[in-house]
């Protein structure tokens, strides 16, 4: 994409988007925990096996076809899908694979239309995996299931596009970067706004000094609502479901179409109002903005279910604080705001920038100089002086095309995508240790950024290591 100039400084070109973490050991990382918690006598191993390019796999020609699949073929799937197959004549949509075959009619009927010819329907992702052809996937199932699909994926020589959050716990995270690693393979994180060319001007412009010393970074997701909510009872699994096969590495339960439609509000097949709703995005789009920060040194969450005392095991509504010792970052998410609106159509794909007041989904960046807004999903950014003097602004559009393009470039090329699963790690760690905070009582956890431990607290830590079914495990030999 064509990069434009925004305001009176020379941009300075994109730095690079880097694999690896540098963390530097302190003492206190080096001792066990006064608290009891075991700690780690290393850091994680996957970082040993960061590479910045891929020699080792061959990539494909301009004019060579690309063959792709469809894993969870939902709403957004399907729109994902579609918008893959409308990317370039070289792209075959071959497989739409969903454990339920109330699914993905639409995306069969409208890629057959756009590719004249049928793709091929069916539930296990394996036979997906078993074809040599794919070139590549895109993993759109529940959360509990994205970061095992993609490790098989890997396994398989098959490059994954994998929606967010990426990851169910913080070991997974450190696994599906493991399997990209061994098995040079493109994980591209579902992260689009890393794919929007004025997340990089804004960098430029922080970078510039413009905005002075950061102070603190407001991130939030306040949705419609309050909405309620009413589990209903356990019944036999429908015929149309293969239900032991969607539950996959959770626990084993009785089908319940609660679980099964609204999975977003429990804590086995998501991460709660801070991934469902998107927070997620705006969270990595922050930390792209302030030029990819490491781990946080702490996180603490207030939050609960304070509108509907019903069964769900999500809150309503969390803040969270992390500690980046020179500035502090808050994340706030929550379903029960009416007023507060997303952006819309005309934001996205035109010129108008969000109304910030009541923007859902605003970023406020605070420097000692000036603030800066950042809208996501093309909402561009602008800075403030004093008496709401706008003094340096840039636009953009819906950066989904260009992240699927960029997906499908590095299908090609070998090289990392703009949403390298290394950053959407980083984020997907500061996500779980808002629900661990939220879980274990709203307490504080403290973080160890070299060995990506809680040094605190024996039962957020507990609650991070994922038990799996058998025959749904994620081994630590990858």
């Amino acid at each position: 994409m064509k990069r434009r100039n925004f305001f009176r400084l020379a941009a300075t070109g994109a730095a690079a988007l880097s694999m690896g973490t540098s963390c530097k050991p302190s003492k206190q990382d080096a001792i066990k925990s006064e608290s009891g918690v075991q700690m780690p006598t290393e850091p994680p191993d996957y970082r040993k096996s960061i590479k910045p390019v891929f020699t080792n796999t061959k990539g494909k020609n301009a004019g060579d076809k690309v063959i792709l699949a469809l894993i969870g073929a939902g709403s957004w799937g399907t729109y994902l899908i579609l918008e893959a197959a409308k990317s370039g004549e070289n792209i075959r949509i071959k497989y739409v694979c969903d454990v339920d075959d109330t699914r993905g009619g639409r995306a069969i009927s409208e890629i057959e239309k756009l590719q004249g010819f049928r793709p091929i329907a069916v539930r296990d992702m394996r036979k997906v995996y078993d074809d040599k052809e794919v070139d590549g996937v895109f993993i759109e199932t529940p959360e509990h299931w994205h970061a095992l699909a993609a490790i098989r994926a890997c396994q398989a020589g098959k490059d994954v596009y994998v929606e967010k959050t990426i990851s169910h716990s913080i070991s997974e995270g450190q696994q599906m970067i493991k399997a990209a690693m061994k098995y040079e393979r493109i994980i591209q994180c579902g992260t689009q706004n890393r794919s929007a060319d004025y997340a990089l001007t804004a960098r430029d412009y922080i970078k510039s000094g413009e905005l002075g010393d950061i102070v603190a970074v407001h991130v939030r997701e306040l949705l419609d609502g309050p909405v309620p909510f009413n589990e209903k009872e356990d019944t036999k699994a429908p015929d149309t479901i293969d239900w032991d096969m969607w539950l996959g590495p959770a626990p084993k339960v009785p089908y319940n179409i609660s679980r099964n439609k609204s999975w977003v509000y429990y804590w086995d097949y998501s991460g709660g109002s801070v991934t469902s709703g998107g927070s997620i995005h705006q969270l990595d789009l922050a930390r792209l903005i302030l030029g990819n920060p490491d781990f946080p040194k702490s996180a603490y969450c207030a939050g609960g279910r304070y509108f509907f005392n019903d069964k769900r095991d999500v809150p309503d509504y969390q803040m969270t604080t992390f500690d980046y010792g020179k500035f502090a970052l808050t994340l706030e998410t929550g379903e029960c705001t009416p007023y507060m609106q997303k952006e819309g159509p005309d934001v996205r794909f035109g010129d108008i920038y969000p109304k910030w007041m009541q923007n859902s989904t605003r970023i406020d960046i605070l420097g000692t100089k000036k603030m800066m807004y950042v809208g996501r999903m093309g909402g561009g950014w602008q800075v403030f002086d004093k008496d709401e003097k706008i003094v340096a602004q840039d636009k953009g559009i819906f950066p989904l095309k260009a992240h699927i393009l960029n997906y499908i470039d590095c299908i090609r090329t070998r090289k990392q995508p703009n949403g390298n699963i290394a950053e959407g790690h980083h984020s997907a760690v500061m996500i779980h240790l808002a629900n661990l905070s939220y879980r274990a009582g709203n307490k504080q956890l403290l973080f160890s950024p070299e060995y990506e431990t809680i040094l605190n607290d024996n039962k957020a830590a507990a609650l991070d290591k994922l038990a799996y079914r058998k025959g749904f495990e994620i081994t630590k030999e990858i």
